[in-house]
C-alpha cells in the first residue's frame, strides 16, 4: 500500500468527523420542543477548556519513528496531551483585545499562554469549504458483534450527491455540539492554541492554581483537583468467522467510551482512491455523528449509555462484525474515546437569597482518544531504491521512510 492511501484515509475520516454536526432543519419543520429553562444569570464572561490524551495515531505528533512503530501493534505508546482554551465575554475592550492564561510551572507551558482574538470563520464542525468528496461509496455498519445485524450496511454514493450538499442521513442532531464560547456568541473573544502560539504540552500536569487575566472579562480564578485523563491502550485480536475483537484499559473517572473504525477497499490499481469507504460505529444503533467526536458531558454521557449509544464505563471490549473486515480487506484503523468528568465553576457562588450577580462562570472538560491500525495486506508498497521493487514494509508504510 502506497503512503498516498492511508493518508488518504486518514484525511478523509478527519474531515469526514470534522462534519459531523447537526444537518440544518428542513424547511417548514417545526421546532422541537423545549423543557423550561432555569432562570440563570447572563455572567459577564465565560471560559472552557477541553483537556485531552492522545496516544497511538492520536498522539504521534512529537512521536517520531517511535510512536510510528508503538502504534502498529496497538493505540498505546507515546502520550501526548491537548489543550483547547476559549475566552468569551459580552464586554468590549479599548484598543487591542489582550488576554493570557497563567499556569503553574507543572503544567510545562511556560508562565502564560496567550489567547488571541480571531476574526469570524468557520465554525469548528462545519466543512471546510474547498472539501472535495472521496470518489466512490460510503458504508456504514454500527453496533458490537461477530456478525453485523440485518439491513446494514447503509450505502452513501458519492456520485449521487451534489456539491455542497450534505450526505444524507450520515449525522445525527440528537447528540448536542456544545463548544461553549465562540466568536459567534461572544462580543470579544480568545482562544489558544492561535497562530501566535499554539504548542501543545507533551507531558506536565495542571493540577493547582489558574488565573486569566485579560483585558476585556473579569479577571478569573480557580484549582484544579483533577489532571489529564490516563492514555488509552486499545488493542486488536482474531474473533470468530472474521470478526475483529477490540479490547482497551480501563481510564480511572471515565464516564464511557466510544469507539468506531474507517477502512477502505482499493478499486484494483490503487492510484484512483479506494472505490469503498468503510465507517463502523460501536454505537447500537445507526449513529455517526453530532458530538461524539467533542468533549460530552457525564449528563449526556449517561443518557448515551442509556440508549446504547456509548458504551458504559465497565466495558473494555467490543467486537467489530466479520461484515466490516470483509468490506475493508485493505486498510482499517481502529479509534476509541474515552469521556471524562466536568467541572463546573461560577464566581460569585449564587447566594441563598436576593440577586445573583454572576461575573463569570468556567466550565472544564476531560477526555482521551486513541487510534491505531487494524491492518491489512501491504501490497502495493511501490519500487525501493533505484527503482527496484522492495518488499512491503508495514513500517515504511506507517512513516513514509520507505522498505
Amino acid at each position: 500500500m502506497k503512503r498516498a492511501d492511508w493518508t488518504w484515509l486518514i484525511g478523509s475520516a478527519a474531515l469526514l468527523c470534522i462534519g459531523a454536526s447537526a444537518p440544518p432543519p428542513k424547511k417548514g419543520a417545526a421546532p422541537a420542543a423545549k423543557p423550561a429553562a432555569v432562570a440563570v444569570p447572563q455572567p459577564k464572561a465565560r471560559y472552557a477548556m477541553d483537556i485531552g490524551t492522545t496516544s497511538g495515531l492520536a498522539g504521534m505528533a512529537g512521536g517520531g519513528a517511535g510512536g510510528a512503530m508503538s502504534m502498529m501493534f496497538g493505540g498505546g505508546g507515546r502520550e501526548s496531551h491537548e489543550l483547547h482554551l476559549r475566552l468569551g465575554s459580552t464586554l468590549a475592550t479599548v484598543g487591542t483585545p489582550v488576554a493570557d492564561h497563567f499556569f503553574q510551572p507543572a503544567a510545562k507551558l511556560g508562565k502564560s499562554v496567550p489567547l488571541v482574538s480571531t476574526p469570524s470563520r468557520e465554525e469548528p464542525g462545519q466543512m471546510p469549504r474547498d472539501f472535495q468528496r472521496p470518489k466512490g461509496r460510503l458504508l456504514l455498519y454500527w453496533g458490537c458483534g461477530v456478525h453485523a445485524a440485518k439491513g446494514q450496511p447503509a450505502i452513501i454514493d458519492f456520485s449521487k450527491i451534489g456539491t455542497g450538499q450534505p450526505m444524507p442521513n450520515l449525522y445525527s442532531a440528537r447528540i448536542p455540539v456544545d463548544r461553549g464560547p465562540s466568536v459567534a456568541n461572544s462580543r470579544t473573544y480568545g482562544e489558544w492554541p492561535n497562530a501566535k502560539s499554539g504548542k501543545q504540552p507533551q507531558s506536565g500536569s495542571l493540577l493547582g492554581n489558574h488565573r486569566i487575566s485579560s483585558t476585556y472579562a473579569p479577571e478569573i480564578q480557580f484549582v484544579l483537583a483533577q489532571d489529564y485523563l490516563a492514555g488509552l491502550r486499545g488493542a486488536t485480536s482474531s474473533g470468530p468467522d472474521g470478526a475483529v475483537n477490540l479490547s482497551w484499559n480501563s481510564v480511572p473517572a471515565a464516564t464511557g467510551y466510544y469507539a468506531w473504525v474507517m477502512g477502505m477497499k482499493m478499486d484494483g490499481s490503487g492510484d484512483e482512491g479506494p472505490r469503498d469507504m468503510v465507517w463502523w460505529s460501536s454505537s447500537a444503533g445507526r449513529e455517526f455523528g453530532g458530538g461524539l467526536f467533542e468533549w460530552l458531558s457525564p449528563g449526556v454521557v449517561q443518557q448515551l449509555i442509556a440508549d446504547r449509544t456509548v458504551m458504559p464505563p465497565s466495558q473494555t471490549s467490543c467486537t467489530v462484525p466479520a461484515e466490516v473486515k470483509a468490506a475493508a480487506p485493505d486498510f482499517m484503523i481502529g479509534n476509541l474515546y474515552a469521556y471524562g468528568p466536568e467541572t463546573n465553576i461560577a464566581y460569585p457562588p449564587r447566594p441563598a437569597t436576593g440577586p445573583w450577580n454572576l461575573e463569570w462562570t468556567a466550565r472544564i472538560r476531560y477526555r482521551s482518544t486513541t487510534s491505531w491500525m487494524i491492518g491489512g495486506p501491504m501490497a502495493n508498497a511501490g519500487p525501493g531504491k533505484n527503482g527496484k521493487p522492495c518488499k512491503p514494509s508495514l513500517f515504511g508504510a506507517v512513516t513514509g521512510l520507505g522498505c
